[in-house]
């Protein structure tokens, strides 16, 4: 797949995932292709951190895919993982893109959830997926 992102994209990309997320407590956000590449990302942690982890996380889904084969679903389209201080949610957007969401333990689940669905949306809307 191959798409341009223009300077204006990518601020309106950034807009989106300041107010619908970093506002309402994330501490990072991230978008990447399904191979890892990064789009965007916004928030506090170092590149040096952020290129592994959308690597990570792409393969993630990749591994996740083929388990949602074996158990009978096409594909799962949220992961989560909780842990003791940081916590992840993924989301897939369309068929190319994977939102990542680093938030604490002090912003619940369902508040990440809400906010990443109204975020996924407008960031369809803008990447056209």
């Amino acid at each position: 797949m191959d798409m341009i992102l223009t300077v204006e994209k990518q601020r309106q990309l950034e807009d989106v995932i300041r107010t619908e997320l970093l506002a309402n407590g994330a501490e990072h956000v991230i978008l990447v292709d399904s191979s890892g590449s990064l789009i965007v990302d916004c928030g506090n942690y170092p590149l040096e951190d952020i290129l592994p982890l959308a690597a990570l996380s792409a393969a993630n889904f990749g591994a996740t895919a083929e388990i949602a084969k074996l158990v009978g679903e096409e594909d799962f389209t949220l992961l989560f993982h909780k842990g003791e201080k940081k916590n992840l949610h993924f989301s897939k957007i369309g068929e190319e893109y994977i939102l990542i969401v680093v938030f604490d333990k002090s912003v619940s689940l369902g508040l990440i959830r809400l906010k990443s669905t109204k975020a996924a949306e407008k960031i369809m809307e803008i990447l056209g997926a």
